[in-house]
This record gives C-alpha cells, sequence and structure tokens, in this order.
C-alpha cells in the first residue's frame, strides 16, 4: 500500500511556526526570511486542502486543524532526528552537546563536568554557550539549560533552581579606609556590572541606598569575568545564588550584607520530548539533578 504522504520541506517551517505562533520568529530560528516561511506553509496548506493558519496584520493563530496537526508533525520531525542520528552519525552517540549560557558553564557547569566524565567516560560533552533560544534540530543541540520563566512551546521544560541576587566582594573589602559594613558604604567601592537585568540600580533602589551611582564603575559582558574581577578585589558586584556558590564556599568572596533581591526568572532544563530516549540525554539529566541536590 502506498504511503499518502505530505511535501515534507515545509514541515520543519510549519512545526517552528506553530510552536512559536510566529512567522517571524520561525525564520530568525530556522535561519531563512520570513517570506520564505510564509511560502513553505502555504504550500503545505495547498497541498492538504486545509487552513492551519489564521493569518492578520501583527499576528497568526493555529486554526483548530493546525492545532491538531502541529503535534503529530513535531512528533514526527523529532523522531526523524533521532533516526537519522543513529544511521548517518553513530560517533554522535557518544558526544553530547550541552548548550547554556557563558555565566552558567564558566560558574558551575565547568567546575563540575570532571564527575561526569569520571562516573561517564564514554561520553563526550561538548559545551555551546549562548543567550538565545536553542534551535534542537538545526543546531544539534542534544539538551539546553536556560534562564527563563520556564515556558518553552513544545520543548519539556524542568525547573532546576530560583536565585537570590545580592552584593558579593574580596573579604580584603572589609578592610582599610573604607571597609565595606553597610550598604552605604558602597559610596567608596567600585562597583561592578554586567548584563544581567537586575542591576544595581534596581538594588541600590531596594535596600534604601542614595548618593551611589549605579552607572559608575567596571562594565562586563561576561558574568563569569565580572564575578573575577571581584574575586581579584577590583570592586563589589552582584552575585546570583548558584553562580557564586563555589566561590562563597572557599572564601573567595563574601556577603557584605544580607539584603538579596529574589530573581524573577530560574534556571530551567530544556529538551524535546523525545531526547531522553538517548542513554547520554538521560545520564547526563540524572547527573544534573543529583548535582543540584535533587536525587
Amino acid at each position: 500500500m502506498s504511503r499518502k504522504l505530505p511535501p515534507l520541506s515545509p514541515l520543519p517551517s510549519f512545526e517552528a511556526a506553530a510552536r512559536l505562533l510566529s512567522f517571524s520568529k520561525a525564520a530568525e530560528e530556522l535561519h531563512v526570511t520570513h517570506g520564505a516561511v510564509s511560502r513553505a506553509i502555504k504550500t503545505l496548506e495547498d497541498q492538504l486542502g486545509v487552513l492551519l493558519f489564521e493569518r492578520s496584520t501583527r499576528s497568526v493563530r493555529l486554526t483548530p486543524v493546525g492545532e491538531a496537526y502541529a503535534p503529530a508533525v513535531r512528533d514526527a520531525l523529532d523522531r526523524l532526528m533521532l533516526a537519522t542520528a543513529t544511521v548517518t552519525a553513530r560517533q554522535l552517540e557518544s558526544a553530547l552537546t550541552v548548550s547554556t549560557s557563558g555565566g552558567f558553564a564558566g560558574k558551575w557547569l565547568v567546575p563540575r563536568l570532571h564527575r561526569f566524565h569520571r562516573a561517564h567516560g564514554d561520553i563526550d560533552v561538548r559545551v555551546s554557550t549562548t543567550g538565545r533560544l536553542t534551535n534542537f534540530l538545526g543546531d544539534g543541540i542534544d539538551i539546553a539549560i536556560r534562564y527563563g520563566g520556564g515556558d518553552y512551546p513544545g520543548l519539556t521544560g524542568e525547573f532546576l533552581t530560583g536565585e537570590e541576587i545580592f552584593p558579593v566582594c574580596s573579604p580584603r573589602l572589609l578592610q582599610g579606609p573604607h571597609p565595606l559594613l553597610v550598604p552605604d558604604d558602597l559610596r567608596h567601592h567600585t562597583l561592578i556590572r554586567d548584563a544581567y537585568p537586575i542591576d544595581w540600580a534596581t538594588w541600590l533602589a531596594s535596600a534604601g541606598v542614595e548618593g551611589v551611582k549605579p552607572d559608575a564603575g567596571l562594565t562586563f559582558d561576561s558574568y563569569t569575568f565580572a564575578i573575577e574581577a571581584a574575586v581579584q578585589g577590583e570592586g563589589v558586584a552582584l552575585g546570583r545564588t548558584l553562580l557564586v556558590a563555589d566561590d562563597l564556599a572557599a572564601g573567595r568572596l563574601i556577603r557584605p550584607f544580607a539584603h538579596a533581591l529574589p530573581a524573577q526568572s530560574s534556571f530551567y532544563l530544556v529538551y524535546p520530548p523525545a531526547a531522553l530516549r538517548q542513554r547520554k540525554v538521560r545520564l547526563f539529566r540524572e547527573w544534573l539533578f543529583s548535582e543540584m541536590g535533587r536525587d
């Protein structure tokens, strides 16, 4: 019996647009133009003889038929991705590609990876650092650690940990002519900034500190470099619970004040639902939760 299949080339465009509810975001994820996504979906609709999206000037939404079709297409693409990896790239069975931010990689993941290698020496780990949402199909990513609100359409997002934001500095800053004892003492010290959304202006306002310029001091694109500058005594940085835990435990950094701000985002483990069929992904997930103290 012959199979009646839809045109296969438009399916990735449809899956991305259905998951993101945006032709533009789908085009960005797939590294094609908005027009290419629109044409691909129109081709699919013409072939199927149904309307998959309701289009307006500023937005698109799935029709009832599109809502029913999207999960099946997503599952089929996931299965095809895994099958292709199995038959065409056998070496990938021993290589796990993890996507995360530079800050998480530098301050938490990399210092612990030796324990994963010790337990699973047959799995090579490749760490890809980026702040953008991973395109698992297009970028060859197996699993990702993301910082956000937990809403990852079409993907599994598992909560890892939340965090608080608070100043950290070298113990040396408790000494000298202007020891850092209370928040008002920050006026005598260099503030170290990075690209994190909760900035010094927000923290100073929450602590009731006035007369301190939140935009003066040192600025780094990398959170890892910002914290290293604080370790070296160059000034005071805003620490994040998980990412400064090792430096605090080792005494390289201290918390001069108790006041902290709860972060609005958290760390999540993100992956396609079918990814756990792979041994390397299952083992990494189990190890990560163990390291987080969530056995």
